[in-house]
């Protein structure tokens, strides 16, 4: 597991306190891993997800660290999102 995604574990461990309860989500960290996010909180996996969101490090460090806004970066194309869109709003929202 790289670096990144480990800090990244951690970091939305801190945001999603108790868990994402909207079903389960899927980040993947282009060249790096993925991240899988649910009702237990955020680990480093590659399971199957409801939503899967992908961009690069630089983008998906900025959603984390609140420089780069979820909707603009997917309304951008430096994030994709393949699945449930509702769930992925939620998600973004829970970010912030």
């Amino acid at each position: 597991m790289s670096d990144i995604v480990t800090a990244a574990v951690e970091k939305l461990n801190e945001k999603i306190d108790g868990g994402f309860s909207a079903g389960t989500a899927k980040f993947v960290i282009e060249g790096e891993g993925a991240i899988v996010i649910d009702e237990n909180g955020a680990r480093a996996s590659d399971d199957d997800a409801d939503v899967t969101l992908t961009a690069d490090v630089e983008t998906f460090q900025g959603m984390l660290d609140g420089s780069v806004n979820p909707t603009a970066a997917f309304m951008g194309g430096s994030l994709s999102v393949d699945g449930d869109m509702s769930m992925a709003m939620q998600l973004g929202a829970a970010l912030v």
